[in-house]
C-alpha cells in the first residue's frame, strides 16, 4: 500500500480529480496546494483527500506529486467541508468553490510574497561592543549609519528606508558591508492596506444595561470549545444603539480564550471605518487584525490572507469573501448589517455569506451573531420558529433620541414649485441652510449616480438606449458621456435627436452628479463632496473623503448606497433621502423590504452625537407601508404585515426560491433552450415543487445576451436541487447558451 492524494486540478469545471503518489519525505494534507504532471505539462490543484492505494493491482503507473506549494494547507478541514456543502446546496462545481475560497494571488505555482532588501547588524557584531572601532573616524557617515543600525537591534531597517528617510547613500552601506559590519539580506515584507496609518488606542466603554445583557448572552456561548454549535443570535439593535461596541467586547473575550474571530461587513465603504475601530481597540496587537475586501491590490490581499494562513492574524474583517478566511480555532463570527443584499454573490458560486456564516458556525461549533437595525425577514422568521435566539437593543446609547422623520409628498411639492423637475423640496432646502448656519453637517442620499437618468426627444419620443442592454443610458456630464450602468458601455451624448434631428433633446431624471451641481448653486460657499463609484475610483479616495468629513472639512455629502449604513459621524444632524421611490416600484418581492431597510438605515446616520437628528424623506408615494412604517421606526409592525403577505402568496422566507436563467447572444437559442429545460423539469415534477412558465427576464437583454427565466419554489431546497441534478444529467445545451441556477435568489432581473 502506498499513500496517494486525490487532486482537483484548477480550471476543472467538470470536477474531475486525479490521483498522484506522495513521494517519500513529502508532507501533504487535505487542503494543500500541489504541482502535478498532467498531459505533458505542469498543473496546480487542490488536494481533496489523502488515501492508501495498492499500486500493484493498478494497470497503469501512478505519477508522483512534483511539489507542494506553500508550507501548509491553504484550506482547513472545516473549509473543505464547507466547500462540499456549497457545491451541493448552490448546484455549482467544487472547483468553482475552491477558486472562490482562494484569493487570486494564492492560486499560482509560486509564493507571491513581496521581497525587499534589509540592512542589519550580524548577531556577532551586535554582541561586540568594540565592533564600531573598525570604522575610521573620518568615515563619519559610516559611523552614523552604524549607530543607527545598532540602536535598531536585530531587525535593522529596509535598505530603501536607510537610503531614503534616513538619508544614507548606498556607498555608505556598501562600505560597512565590506568591513563585515552589516549584512544586506532578502526579507518578506507585508503590503499594508491601511496605508501606514497610526492608530491611537481606545478603551472599552462601560456597557449600558441593554448592551450588558447582550454581551452576557454572547459571552456565555463564545470563546469555548463547545460540544455542539449554539443557536445563531440575531442582534436586533436600532441605529446608534452601540452594536459595534458589543462586537468589540465580545471579540476581546474570544481573544482572551486564545481563539479567533471573523467580522463581515456588507460594503467596502464600511470596511475602513470598521477596521480603524478594531485597530484602535486592539492597538497593542493591531498586526493581528487582517482586512479583506475587493478594493485591496492583489499584493495587499495576498499578504493579508497569508497573515491569516500563518496564524499571525486572529481577527479578520472584510466583505462577503472573508467568510472563507482560513482562520483556525474560530471562536466567533459576526455578520454586521446581516440584512444586506451585498452578502449575496451574483456570480458562480451564488452563495449568501450570511447563510454560510451560520453553516460554518455549525461545522466549527462556533457562535454566530447577526446584527441589524432592520433584520432580514428570513432571519426574523428563524427567530419566530426558534432556530435563532433573539437579543434586542432598542435604545440609543446615552438615551439619545431616534431622529424625527418628515415625509415630503413630492407630487404636492412639484405643483407648489410650478412643475418640472424638483430635486430639493423647500423643507429640505431650509433645513440644509439652518445646518450650515449652525456649523452642523448634512448627508443626502440618492441611490442613482450620474447627472440624469436618461436623454429623450420630446418631438419624436427617441430615448438613448444602450445597444448592448435593454436599458437607458445615463448622462455623466463631467465626463461628457452617456454610460450604461448595466454593462459599462459609453458613448458621446447626441447634440440633437438622432431620429428626427430636433435640437431640444432633454435630460430626464437626476443622479448624484446633478444633485452636487444643484447644491453648489444653491448653497454658495458650502463645502460639498460626492461619494459614488465615479468619484471614489482612486485608492484610498473613500477613506480620505470620510476622514475629511469627520474632521468637519466638508459640510454636505451627497452619496449613493455607499453612505447609507454603518457610518458614524456625531456632527451630522440632517439626513435627506432625495427619492425614496427608487427601487420601490420594480417587479421584485423584496422591493418594499429593501425600501424600508434603506430608509431606516439612512435615517440612522442622523443624530448620533449630542445633537438631535432630523430626516427628510422625499417621495411620490408617501402612504406606502414601507414609508409609513419606516417613518415610525416600526420594524416589528412592518415585519408582521410583510410576512403575512409573503405567507399568503407563498414567497420567501416561507419557501426557498431558485431562479433558472438561460442566456445567449442568439435570442431564439436562449428561449428554446429554456423551454426545453422547462419541459424536462415539468416531467415527474415532485408535488412539493411549484414552477412558473418560462418568461423573458425583467432585464431581457444584458451585455449583448438575451435572457429568459423560470422560477422554482419549494419548502425544502434540497428537493429542488435533487430534481434539477437528475434532469441536468441527461441534458446538453448549445455552446453559446449559458444556463445558471441561483438558489435563494435575491435579484429577479
Amino acid at each position: 500500500m502506498q499513500s496517494c492524494v486525490k487532486v482537483l486540478i484548477d480550471g476543472s469545471s467538470s470536477d474531475l480529480s486525479f490521483s498522484y503518489l506522495i513521494p517519500d519525505g513529502m508532507e501533504v494534507a487535505p487542503g494543500s496546494r500541489v504541482l502535478v504532471p498532467l498531459r505533458g505539462r505542469e498543473a496546480v490543484g487542490t488536494v481533496m483527500a489523502v488515501e492508501e492505494v495498492d499500486t500493484s493491482v493498478l494497470s497503469y503507473n501512478m505519477k508522483p506529486v512534483r511539489k507542494v506549494v506553500g508550507s501548509q494547507p491553504f484550506l482547513t478541514p472545516d473549509l473543505l467541508k464547507l466547500a462540499e456543502w456549497i457545491s451541493g446546496y448552490y448546484m455549482c462545481s467544487i472547483e468553482s468553490v475552491y477558486r472562490t475560497m482562494l484569493p487570486k494571488p494564492a492560486r499560482g505555482k509560486e509564493d507571491k510574497s513581496k521581497k525587499a532588501k534589509q540592512v542589519r547588524l550580524p548577531a556577532g557584531v551586535l554582541k561586540d561592543s568594540a565592533a564600531g572601532e573598525r570604522i575610521p573616524k573620518t568615515a563619519k557617515k559610516q559611523v552614523e549609519a552604524f549607530e543607527v543600525l545598532r540602536e535598531a537591534g536585530e531587525g535593522g531597517f529596509l535598505l530603501s528606508e536607510m537610503t531614503g528617510v534616513k538619508g544614507f547613500g548606498r556607498s555608505t552601506i556598501s562600505g560597512l558591508e565590506d568591513k563585515g559590519l552589516v549584512e544586506v539580506v532578502d526579507v518578506v515584507v507585508s503590503r499594508d492596506p491601511t496605508g501606514g496609518q497610526t492608530f491611537v488606542a481606545s478603551q472599552p466603554l462601560t456597557p449600558n444595561p441593554e448592551q450588558q445583557v447582550v454581551l452576557d448572552k454572547i459571552k456565555k456561548v463564545s470563546g469555548k470549545n463547545l460540544e455542539k454549535a449554539p443557536k445563531p443570535i440575531l442582534l436586533y439593535g436600532v441605529t446608534g444603539s452601540g452594536k459595534t461596541e458589543v462586537y468589540l467586547q465580545s471579540i476581546q473575550h474570544v481573544l482572551e480564550q486564545g481563539m479567533g474571530a471573523i467580522v463581515l461587513v456588507p460594503e467596502i465603504a464600511l470596511t475602513p471605518q470598521t477596521a480603524n475601530r478594531f485597530k484602535q481597540r486592539f492597538a497593542d496587537i493591531q498586526d493581528q487584525v487582517a482586512i479583506l475586501h475587493s478594493s485591496l491590490s492583489e499584493g495587499e490581499r495576498h499578504d493579508e490572507w497569508k497573515k491569516i494562513l500563518n496564524r499571525k492574524a486572529r481577527i479578520v474583517i472584510g466583505a462577503r469573501s472573508a467568510i472563507f478566511s482560513p482562520i483556525e480555532n474560530l471562536g466567533l463570527i459576526v455578520v454586521d448589517e446581516e440584512h444586506e443584499n451585498s452578502y449575496k454573490q451574483d456570480t458562480n458560486p451564488r452563495y449568501q455569506a450570511r447563510d454560510l456564516a451560520v453553516v460554518r458556525g455549525v461545522l466549527e461549533k462556533c457562535p454566530v451573531v447577526l446584527g441589524s437595525a432592520t433584520p432580514s425577514l428570513e432571519s426574523w422568521k428563524n427567530v419566530e420558529s426558534g432556530k435563532y435566539d433573539l437579543a434586542e437593543m432598542l435604545l440609543r446609547v446615552d438615551d439619545r433620541k431616534l431622529p424625527l422623520i418628515r415625509i415630503i409628498d413630492m407630487k404636492l411639492e412639484t405643483r407648489k414649485q410650478g412643475g418640472g423637475l424638483t430635486i430639493l423640496s423647500s423643507k429640505l432646502r431650509e433645513a440644509i441652510e439652518a445646518r450650515l448656519a449652525d456649523g452642523e453637517q448634512t448627508i443626502l442620499f440618492l441611490n442613482r449616480r450620474g447627472f440624469s437618468r436618461s436623454m429623450l426627444c420630446p418631438q419624436c419620443g427617441y430615448v438613448a438606449n444602450c445597444r448592448h442592454c435593454a436599458s437607458t443610458m445615463t448622462l455623466h456630464q463631467h465626463d461628457d458621456k452617456l454610460v450604461c450602468h448595466i454593462c459599462g458601455f459609453s458613448q458621446l451624448p447626441p447634440r440633437k435627436c438622432p431620429e428626427c434631428g430636433a435640437k431640444d433633446i432633454v435630460n430626464s431624471g437626476f443622479g448624484t452628479e446633478r444633485v452636487e451641481s444643484v447644491l453648489k448653486e444653491f448653497f454658495k460657499g458650502a463645502r460639498v463632496a460626492r461619494i459614488d463609484t465615479d468619484t471614489m475610483r482612486k485608492k484610498n479616495a473613500l477613506r480620505d473623503t470620510l476622514d475629511a468629513f469627520r474632521a468637519k472639512k466638508i459640510d454636505i455629502i451627497i452619496g449613493t448606497q455607499m453612505i447609507a449604513k454603518g457610518l458614524h459621524f456625531p456632527n451630522v444632524t440632517l439626513v435627506g433621502m432625495l427619492n425614496a421611490d427608487v427601487g420601490l416600484h420594480i417587479p421584485d418581492i423584496r422591493a418594499g423590504e429593501r425600501t424600508f431597510q434603506l430608509l431606516t438605515q439612512v435615517a440612522g446616520r442622523a443624530g448620533r452625537g449630542e445633537l438631535e437628528g432630523e430626516v427628510v424623506v422625499q417621495t411620490f408615494t408617501p402612504h406606502h407601508p414601507a414609508i409609513q412604517f419606516g417613518r415610525h421606526h416600526d420594524f416589528i409592525g412592518f415585519a408582521e404585515q410583510e410576512l403575512a403577505l409573503r405567507k399568503m402568496f407563498g414567497h420567501p422566507p416561507y419557501v426557498h426560491m431558485t431562479l433558472i436563467t438561460a442566456r445567449s447572444k442568439h435570442q431564439e437559442r436562449a428561449e428554446f433552450s429554456l423551454k426545453t429545460l422547462h419541459l424536462r423539469l415539468a416531467r415527474d415534477l415532485p408535488e412539493e415543487i411549484v414552477m412558473t412558465e418560462p418568461l423573458p427576464s425583467p432585464l431581457v437583454k444584458s451585455h449583448d445576451q438575451w435572457r429568459f427565466q423560470v422560477v422554482m419554489k419549494a419548502v425544502n431546497p434540497r428537493k429542488i436541487a435533487t430534481h434539477i441534478r437528475t434532469v441536468m444529467k441527461d441534458m446538453t445545451f448549445p455552446e453559446d447558451v449559458i444556463v445558471t441556477f441561483d438558489m435563494d435568489c435575491y435579484q429577479m432581473s
